[in-house]
């Protein structure tokens, strides 16, 4: 696999999915209650389906009855990006992951402690190492 910041369009529609490359590479969100990790209770490590970047950790996965994979926290500040979004006056947080610019979901000031945040990450943009 090619460096993931040196991938082209036509290279990233090549190797995902469609529903993988509308949601990763041009901002789709999945259907609420649709995604494959939305109800997982499984142990393990999830990573960019795009780059196998390490994002977040079943430990901090939790049920925050939205239809998404909700986490309170990412495995590693730096593993995850930041991107102001208000198209609709929606006032929320794009994640992405920093190695490859993949979208992941929203961050929400709206979950649980010790953090206070909900990540609301689609299930699509993920693949679960199990342990």
């Amino acid at each position: 696999m090619n460096d993931p910041l040196d991938k082209t369009d036509a290279e990233w529609r090549d190797e995902l999915t469609p529903e993988q490359y509308e949601i990763c590479r041009k901002c789709g969100t999945e259907p609420a209650f649709t995604g494959e990790y939305w109800d997982c209770h499984e142990v393990g490590l999830y990573r960019c389906i795009c780059c196998g970047t390490p994002l977040f950790d079943s430990e901090t996965k939790y049920e925050s009855g939205t239809g998404w994979p909700s986490f309170w926290q990412p495995l590693d500040e730096e593993a995850v990006a930041y991107r102001d979004e208000d198209p609709l006056g929606l006032d929320r947080i794009e994640v992405c992951c920093a190695n490859c610019g993949a979208h992941l979901g929203h961050v929400f000031e709206d979950g649980p402690e010790p953090t206070g945040l909900r990540f609301c990450i689609n299930s699509t943009s993920l693949a679960l190492d199990r342990k």
